[in-house]
């Protein structure tokens, strides 16, 4: 009696149309009283007679018993009627044109349909699997979940809770390695900052802390299986050298008010002997096999007493010296004994020291013969001639000495 109907019932409160006969069935006569039949005449209260539950007569334009709509063929998947003649509902599996966006008939909010039959998308506050990592509801970035619907994580730009700067990048020499401030100690180098991190505070080791700089002999720090000591000075002449290493003998190093002399080598026999004190080996010499050259009065080439030569030791620096009271001339050719005792003692022949006109003395580093010169200046740079030696007076009572610095193990002989 309906069928003619284009519409039911009056506008519910989402924009639905509602069916008028939701609180109660129909009977069939106009009057919404409920019949204690099933509307088919037959008895059975199963609606069609097959006994099967379908309703064979929905889409009759007639609402039977067990219907909430029927608007015949408007019945529709999209309309506010469906083809099971009930009215288009959320989770009714069948998209209610203009009403829903989707309907997949479940309760499921983690597909692409999820409450209120609106479409999955990032921010309604729900996880779609395989599509979203996380979804808070928000676009705030930097509570964890961000506004693409992806966990907040150090390197993406955000500073998110735990991070103290976020510089989207994995660079962890620049200031915010791992999203931390940069510092010294945190395992990581900083470029242009620090030598190295290794991120503890061990000061034997490597890499210092506190500073960031390598551990290295004379820093007062002790590196373990490297040094043996380190008193953080470049004072040789302690009981740590710089060579951090406890001060022997034999280590080049002059042990003050231990050592008289370290010349670093294993020769007994030059200026420093291996136990460590002054071995001056002060010797006759004789001028030797290059005729004796007056230039006053007459010498000859084997004169004891006139002339001598020795390795000397000050400050810890070896010395060729030979002392000369008669007449004699020196050059630096191969044909004089200048040039002779040079090359024995493996000389440089342009420096050395002279004096002149001096007492003998057993160690003319006492008497200044030693210092670094030349003095007089002239001396080593006259080119052929440098005619020294008597001053007058008898042997000993004066005459001249030449010191030069001689490499350490050049023995006496």
């Amino acid at each position: 009696m309906f069928a003619g109907l284009g519409v039911w019932g009056c506008g519910g409160d989402d924009g639905r149309t509602l069916n008028p006969f939701l609180s109660g069935e129909s009977d069939g006569d106009g009057d919404a009283e409920t019949s204690s039949g099933d509307g088919d005449g037959d008895g059975d209260g199963d609606g069609d007679g097959d006994g099967d539950g379908d309703n064979a007569s929905c889409g009759d334009g007639v609402v039977q018993p067990g219907e909430q709509c029927d608007l015949g063929p408007q019945n529709s998947e999209q309309g506010q009627c469906t083809p099971n003649c009930f009215i288009a509902s959320c989770g009714d599996g069948y998209v209610y044109e203009g009403f829903e966006e989707c309907d997949d008939g479940n309760p499921d909010n983690t597909d692409d349909c999820v409450q209120d039959c609106v479409a999955a998308s990032c921010g309604d506050g729900f996880v779609q699997t395989g599509v979203e990592e996380c979804d808070d509801g928000n676009d705030i970035d930097d509570d964890g979940c961000n506004s693409q619907c992806l966990p907040g994580t150090c390197g993406d730009g955000v500073v998110q809770d735990g991070e103290q700067c976020d510089d989207a990048n994995g660079d962890t020499t620049d200031m915010c390695p791992a999203c931390q401030l940069a510092y010294c100690g945190d395992g990581y180098t900083q470029a242009g900052v620090e030598a190295c991190d290794d991120g503890n505070e061990d000061d034997t080791d490597a890499c210092l802390p506190g500073i960031c700089e390598p551990n290295v002999c004379g820093d007062g720090f002790v590196h373990a299986g490297v040094e043996e000591c380190d008193d953080g000075n470049d004072d040789d002449t302690d009981a740590c050298p710089t060579s951090c290493a406890p001060a022997t003998c034999g280590d080049g190093f002059v042990q003050a008010n231990v050592e008289e002399c370290d010349d670093g080598n294993d020769v007994d026999d030059d200026g420093c002997a291996n136990d460590c004190t002054a071995n001056n080996c002060l010797q006759d010499w004789l001028v030797g096999d290059l005729a004796c050259n007056p230039v006053h009065g007459p010498c000859q080439d084997s004169e004891p007493g006139y002339h001598w030569k020795g390795l000397y030791m000050q400050n810890n620096v070896q010395y060729a010296c030979w002392w000369h009271t008669k007449n004699q001339g020196w050059n630096t050719t191969t044909n004089t004994n200048f040039w002779a005792l040079a090359d024995h003692f493996l000389l440089d022949t342009g420096v050395g020291t002279s004096k002149w006109c001096y007492s003998f003395a057993s160690d003319p580093c006492q008497s200044g013969a030693c210092a670094q010169g030349p003095n007089p200046a002239s001396y080593f740079l006259q080119a052929n001639v440098g005619a020294w030696g008597w001053c007058g007076g008898n042997p000993f009572e004066s005459g001249g000495f030449v010191c030069i610095p001689a490499p350490m193990g050049v023995p006496c002989e």
